[in-house]
């Protein structure tokens, strides 16, 4: 752990938190005891989060066929462990506040990681669809977080990336002792969250694993990395499309063994599908 970003964690008074619904769910999901009712109230509860989960489920991503007007036939026709990353990505989203540019950039970019990773996952089955949508979600959350601690300092470092034309990973080394896949993996645990999607964000951009790492995860790991290229090269969540990043030669698509047609296929069907529903996501 770096110490100084221990002690800046701890100096924040205004750290965000992640939602109550959102524990609550994740916590009546994992008790194996949860009946589509129950998780209804519990969504319910919060009507902005319960609002988000509804407009998200009749979205022609998760390809229902009739419409979702209730918070239990969703449930039901989505399953709960879809429900969980839903609640989650619904929930999480004021993280993101207050909505300046900045803040949205990263919520757009940090969302549409988590379609690009989901799409991946499934049409691969690489990974399960679920888990990899939230390695996608939460792969920047970090940024926010270093945002939250040092606004100040964070836009200098977003303008250090974009007048320069460098990558976030090298602007940050100017203004921050620790970089943002630190300060992700490291809020996350504080969350409570798995530890899988702690080593996905911290590895995403490194890509670095010992013999002790399970397989499964140095997997869920690539594919949060390549759904995290996807938008660097649509140009999401960012200034402009790098239309000359090599994805198909990159570490992560040489660990998941997909060629450059492949990717190329992928990235299609990832553009069509975050176009179609962009202002249903992030309205």
């Amino acid at each position: 752990m770096n110490k100084e970003l221990e002690n800046a964690i701890m100096r924040a008074a205004d750290l965000p938190t992640i939602p109550v619904v959102a524990i609550k769910v994740m916590q009546l999901i994992e008790s194996e005891s949860a009946t589509a009712d129950e998780l209804a109230k519990i969504v319910a509860s919060d009507p902005a989060v319960a609002a988000r989960v509804l407009k998200i489920s009749n979205s022609s991503f998760y390809g229902c066929q009739r419409q979702i007007q209730t918070l239990s036939s969703a449930i039901v026709v989505l399953g709960f462990s879809t429900l969980r990353s839903l609640v989650v990505a619904a929930s999480v989203k004021q993280v993101y506040r207050p909505y300046g540019l900045t803040e949205k950039m990263l919520w757009e970019h940090s969302f549409a990681a988590g379609l690009a990773a989901r799409i991946i996952a499934g049409q691969t089955k690489a990974v399960n669809e679920e888990e990899a949508f939230l390695a996608g979600l939460f792969h920047d959350i970090g940024k926010i977080i270093m945002n939250t601690l040092d606004r100040n300092k964070f836009q200098e470092v977003m303008q250090h990336c974009y007048n320069e034309g460098i990558s976030f990973q090298e602007a940050e080394k100017g203004g921050f002792t620790f970089g943002h896949d630190e300060v992700g993996a490291y809020v996350v645990k504080k969350w409570n969250m798995p530890d899988t999607l702690s080593v996905a964000i911290l590895q995403h951009h490194r890509m670095e694993f010992s013999i002790e790492v399970p397989p499964a995860l140095v997997t869920l790991t690539a594919v949060t990395s390549l759904a995290d290229q996807f938008c660097l090269k649509l140009g999401i969540g960012a200034r402009a499309p790098q239309e000359n990043l090599d994805i198909a030669g990159s570490q992560a698509a040489r660990l998941l063994r997909l060629p450059a047609d492949r990717i190329a296929a992928l990235l299609e069907t990832f553009g069509t599908a975050f176009e179609t529903d962009r202002a249903l996501f992030l309205s």
